[in-house]
């Protein structure tokens, strides 16, 4: 099977090796890296590499890209979305709440991949061809290096997007109780030296119901996460609290969770060495990329071809030649 996988060349997080597994356990598939003019402009793109003769079209982008763009993914045969951020399609406050499902929708022959597993449960009730997922890390940029902890409370990241607001306020109250460090670094050797500092990672994807990769990156770093529960995505991911994670459902609880897990060091590192083990077995980017590559492989639904109006359309402004 031949697979075209176009991807971002501007992402913050280093993805490279993921695409690399994905290469790797498929028959034939060639990387592009796109810029956001090239994204934005797909039909030009693909009528410039011969699109139709590829098995399956995958697109990792953002949906505020591509949902302007539906008479030119309407032409692709075998058309997958790659998405890490589908869950935005049920945030009551989120500007895209609804707008994967409409895009999706319109396409009912594309698949969607995405990072939760309850956003796909609820996509598949939809009608939308979905299989979860999910996301995880870098285990060749990012792992214990044993090194002395001396951060005993930190997160790590952007607090900027409006989808993040949530989060921003439960970390700054936490920061003023607790002390903990929330700054941001570089991707790459900065982020992975400055996680191996930290002892308690806070995680507040609040109102998410899925697990942002910086929980993975942590635990696979040796850091005890504690993150904010996402229900029914807990267990459905392996996640155990007390286990090999802590959860927290408010503020109170977290600060006090934090003083269980400063007041018993021996419990603490019992659960950063089963949250390390546990990210290691199941969340590499060696295992995900490869329920990747078989889940694009995977056979899809019939195509249905579009109108002959929309094939002269994008055969008329982007020389775009569609498959009968």
């Amino acid at each position: 099977m031949k697979v075209m996988l176009l991807v971002m060349d501007e992402q913050r997080v280093i993805l490279d090796r993921l695409y690399d597994i994905v290469q790797q356990n498929c028959d034939e598939c060639f990387i592009y890296r796109l810029s956001k003019q090239q994204q934005m402009n797909l039909g030009a793109f693909l009528a410039s590499v011969e699109y139709q003769t590829f098995d399956r079209v995958v697109i990792f982008s953002r949906v505020k890209r591509l949902a302007p763009q539906l008479r030119v993914l309407k032409c692709i045969p075998g058309l997958v979305f790659l998405e890490h951020d589908a869950y935005q399609n049920y945030m009551p406050a989120s500007k895209y709440r609804g707008v994967y499902s409409r895009l999706y929708s319109r396409l009912p022959s594309c698949r969607a991949l995405v990072s939760g597993a309850v956003v796909a449960r609820k996509m598949l009730a939809e009608g939308i061809d979905t299989v979860f997922v999910s996301k995880g890390y870098d285990e060749q940029m990012l792992h214990n290096t044993g090194v002395e902890r001396d951060i005993p409370i930190g997160f790590l990241g952007s607090l900027k997007s409006t989808e993040y607001a949530e989060r921003k306020a439960m970390l700054e109250a936490l920061s003023q109780r607790t002390g903990m460090l929330v700054t941001r670094t570089k991707s790459g050797a900065e982020y992975l030296e400055t996680l191996n500092r930290i002892k308690i990672f806070v995680s507040a994807d609040i109102g998410m119901n899925e697990f942002m990769i910086k929980n993975f990156e942590a635990m696979a770093c040796g850091c005890v996460l504690l993150a904010w529960s996402q229900g029914e995505e807990d267990r459905l991911l392996g996640f155990e609290d007390m286990h090999n994670t802590v959860f927290y459902r408010s503020e109170d609880e977290a600060v006090a969770k934090i003083k269980l897990l400063q007041d018993d060091p021996e419990l603490a590192q019992r659960i950063a060495g089963n949250g390390q083990a546990f990210a290691e077995s199941r969340y590499s980017f060696a295992r995900v990329g490869q329920a990747l590559a078989e889940a694009i492989q995977r056979e899809m639904r019939p195509w249905q071809p579009p109108s002959a109006f929309t094939r002269f359309w994008v055969k008329l402004r982007y020389g775009m030649k569609v498959p009968a």
